[in-house]
């Protein structure tokens, strides 16, 4: 599977352009301390363009070196800076894990997951979060809630739920919006939904396309909070989410504002366009035997290609190795009538360059009923691209001046 390869306006570090997507995403979380500028960039500078063997020691290595001071930090009771290193530390880990599937560590992966994860909930304790259990069907998804530092106790704010795409880490939501909500004086929440993090790599619980099921929970234990002005709800669907947010919406009618970075129709385009015609083919005929045996074919001939579809496969939960199976489960990742339902006012980001699923942030905003905004992102301002990964000033700026309107107290 090959992705789209716009480049951007600057000059890129890497040729691969998983490995330029992923450096961007971290050179963005420098703005909010979740990464600092000189570790990533003589991090990258260790890395062989396209080797995903370098990719996962290097990252691993400064994490080794600014995770232990952080440990030592808050050892010695030195919140500030143990905050800061692990912070740090849980990025650069969720970096490492970006390749691990196309490596030879990849039998580690659970471990080093599990490693970020530590860093996370570190990083929770220190900054004052709050650890929400959400019940969702027979088991709970684990939330992270975190108050307004200017909020007094038990005062109800509005909150902002910044809601996780594909393969993100939990810890990345901070950059995401949930930083720019607390400065603004709003509570913020995450959580791992199913197919998510903990809840892939602990449960095993597989995504689901009708997210309703999983933010009517998520709103059902929020509404109930003292300090949550359950009036005044957002949430901002990161990656994946611009897909999860907008069906969620149709059905789900609680939240005063919400926000799709970027628009999402149909999840399964990207994974449909890389691939030849006869094999599409093959797929819209019910083929299976034949579409599994072409794509054992090929991925023989393309290792980088096993690993990105077992990658990009396992949060789907499938167990038998038919790609056919996955292929079609990824196509009932789209969105139907079902749009015409939502009533909630809906901002959509447009980045120029989007890589996964472009134009379809305009075709979600030509489909929505309601009240709506489209706002652009170019690679000339140097916010192109998926997530807007090297501008989280001006994207956070956009963002929530527009959430501003419906949640900032009125009068």
């Amino acid at each position: 599977m090959h992705r789209h390869h716009d480049k951007p306006a600057y000059v890129s570090q890497f040729d691969h352009d998983d490995f330029q997507f992923g450096l961007e995403i971290v050179l963005g979380a420098c703005q909010r301390g979740a990464a600092d500028a000189g570790e990533v960039l003589v991090t990258a500078a260790r890395i062989k363009d396209g080797d995903a063997d370098a990719w996962v020691r290097e990252w691993t290595a400064t994490a080794d070196a600014v995770e232990a001071a952080g440990r030592a930090a808050a050892a010695a009771g030195r919140r500030v800076s143990a905050l800061a290193y692990l912070r740090r530390a849980a990025t650069y880990l969720a970096t490492a894990l970006d390749q691990i599937d196309a490596s030879h560590e990849h039998d580690g992966k659970r471990a080093l997951w599990r490693r970020q994860r530590a860093c996370w909930e570190e990083v929770v304790d220190l900054a004052g979060g709050e650890r929400v259990a959400i019940p969702y069907a027979d088991t709970t998804m684990p939330g992270y809630l975190f108050r307004a530092p200017d909020a007094g106790t038990g005062e109800a704010r509005p909150l902002v739920v910044v809601n996780n795409g594909s393969d993100g880490a939990t810890s990345q939501m901070w950059v995401q919006g949930g930083a720019a909500a607390s400065e603004r004086g709003y509570h913020w929440m995450t959580f791992d939904g199913p197919g998510q993090q903990a809840l892939l790599f602990e449960q095993g619980v597989p995504f689901r396309p009708d997210w309703e099921a999983v933010l009517g929970p998520v709103l059902d234990a929020m509404v109930t909070r003292p300090d949550v002005d359950a009036d005044r709800i957002a949430v901002i669907g990161i990656s994946q989410g611009g897909f999860w947010i907008p069906r969620a919406l149709a059905f789900e009618h609680r939240f005063a504002a919400a926000v799709a970075d970027p628009g999402v129709v149909d999840v399964s385009t990207s994974w449909l366009e890389p691939l030849p015609k006869s094999l599409r083919k093959q797929l819209d005929e019910g083929k299976q035997e034949q579409f599994d045996r072409n794509m054992r074919i090929g991925e023989r001939f393309s290792r980088s290609a096993t690993a990105l579809l077992t990658f990009r496969g396992e949060p789907y939960g499938l167990h038998d190795d038919s790609r056919f199976h996955l292929y079609e489960t990824v196509m009932g990742y789209r969105l139907g009538d079902e749009v015409a339902q939502i009533a909630t006012p809906l901002l959509i980001t447009e980045p120029e360059g989007e890589q996964f699923w472009p134009g379809q942030s305009q075709q979600l905003f030509d489909r929505v009923p309601g009240e709506k905004e489209l706002v652009r992102f170019t690679a000339a301002e140097g916010a192109g691209r998926h997530c807007e990964p090297m501008a989280p000033a001006l994207r956070d700026a956009r963002v929530f001046d527009w959430l501003d309107r419906y949640l900032a107290p009125q009068g």
